[in-house]
């Protein structure tokens, strides 16, 4: 699996452009994911190029929740590339004239080894990876609630890693078996996580690869 940070509230490498929310691209078993799509798509767009993701190779998008801060790039990503799946979540409406969505409301696999963890509290859907150690979990701002997160994806396997927006979750003990820790976006405890879990704790920003 390999996880490559392209929209973020900081910027990981040089030239790229930070901005508020999240996305992110995802490649694992043959498949190639965008997880969001931040708020502003020609930020989007060209910070994909800068790192040489071209969006027509995206053949599914994930939505993880109806926010603004991960949605706003949609319209003009479809622009350029409107021949993909959408995966939203029950609690949000797509725009009109996406070919081919699907509402997930329960847990759902989208390939072998790719699973949602369906719309948790009816507010927010993960993404979550099957790896050899356990899964990776990928949240936009689990507004669900990390232990009910935690609880779904554990469905799927022991959970191994967590990537994303975490926003006020303050239940530290909830993720000291993760062997993974990649705050991002809204986390409101960044530095507390780190001096937490040193060994564990992977700067964000966009521009970052992750490779698990």
């Amino acid at each position: 699996m390999k996880l490559t940070i392209v929209y973020d509230n900081e910027a990981y490498k040089a030239g790229l452009k930070a901005d508020w929310g999240f996305a992110c691209v995802i490649e694992a078993y043959g498949k190639r994911i965008l997880f969001d799509t931040g708020a502003n798509g020609m930020i989007l767009l060209d910070n994909m190029q800068q790192l040489g993701i071209d969006p027509k190779t995206i053949r599914e998008v994930f939505i993880s929740h109806g926010h603004w801060d991960h949605t706003g790039g949609l319209a003009e990503f479809l622009k350029v590339n409107d021949e993909v799946k959408l995966y939203v979540p029950t609690s949000w409406t797509p725009p009109i004239g996406v070919k081919d969505v699907i509402k997930v409301d329960k847990p759902l696999q989208l390939h072998e080894n790719i699973f949602s963890t369906g719309t948790v509290k009816g507010v927010e859907q993960s993404l979550v990876i099957k790896l050899d150690k356990g899964v990776a979990i990928v949240v936009g701002c689990s507004h669900s609630g990390v232990n009910n997160i935690l609880g779904v994806a554990s469905e799927f396997g022991k959970p191994s890693a967590i990537i994303g927006g975490l926003h006020g979750f303050n239940e530290f003990e909830l993720i000291k078996e993760l062997e993974l820790i990649c705050p991002t976006h809204c986390t409101q405890f960044k530095s507390r996580i780190k001096s937490l879990y040193p060994d564990k704790y992977v700067e964000g920003g966009v521009g970052k690869i992750i490779e698990l």
